[in-house]
């Protein structure tokens, strides 16, 4: 496949790696595409890999991974062109995270979401909310104690998610846990919190949720 990542931080970063060392043809994209973090990225994966800018890797992807901080993701997407997603997998991996005061927030509050704001915006494409809750060092080839728990994901289109689940398995998930709809986001995206709060009191940030039953 083609992938196109927007956002080149640790979780855009991680993403790519994992889709080039399964052979893919992935550009990741920056703000600024010649920057460090980014040609840094370039020098030390080696596949089929490229950096560009935001409407680059739009274009070059038949998969778009939406790595971007929260709050800049909507403005992301309009510099990369909302036509240039236009009937592509869009996996939207951002949380809407407010930093103001001791702990964060969501901007969206919980009668919205960050993943049905960019479907939304992006109407035409076919978003899927996944790896949202899990931390970047654990996104490919994840090692929990135990065994990694599927992943939990939402989506209004099957096709899309049936895609979803099989990136899942080539980067070592046991497959999603689906929750329906993209409104299912914003619980997805609430649920972060609780992530922040275990870490804090577990001091590690390695870990996931487990849905177990008797």
């Amino acid at each position: 496949m083609k992938v196109g990542v927007l956002g080149s931080g640790d979780v855009g970063q991680a993403l790519g790696r994992g889709f080039v060392n399964r052979g893919h043809d992935v550009k990741l994209s920056s703000r600024n595409p010649k920057g460090e973090a980014v040609t840094t990225w370039l020098s030390k994966t080696k596949g089929k890999a490229s950096t560009g800018t935001y409407a680059d890797a739009a274009r070059h992807g038949e998969v778009l991974v939406l790595a971007t901080p929260g709050s800049a993701t909507e403005d992301i997407i309009r510099t990369a062109g909302v036509a240039n997603f236009k009937g592509k997998l869009v996996i939207d991996v951002t949380n809407p995270l407010a930093f103001e005061g001791s702990s964060p927030g969501l901007f969206v509050g919980v009668t919205d979401s960050l993943g049905e704001r960019i479907q939304r915006l992006l109407p035409d494409a076919k978003v899927v909310k996944a790896f949202n809750t899990v931390p970047n060092t654990q996104m490919v080839d994840p090692k929990f104690a135990g065994g990694a728990p599927a992943m939990m994901i939402a989506g209004d289109d099957a096709a899309a998610k049936k895609k979803v689940a099989g990136i899942l398995k080539e980067f070592g998930w046991p497959g999603p846990l689906d929750l329906g709809g993209i409104q299912s986001a914003r619980w997805l995206e609430a649920s972060v919190m609780l992530w922040v709060l275990a870490g804090t009191a577990l001091g590690r940030w390695d870990h996931a949720f487990q849905v177990v039953h008797g």
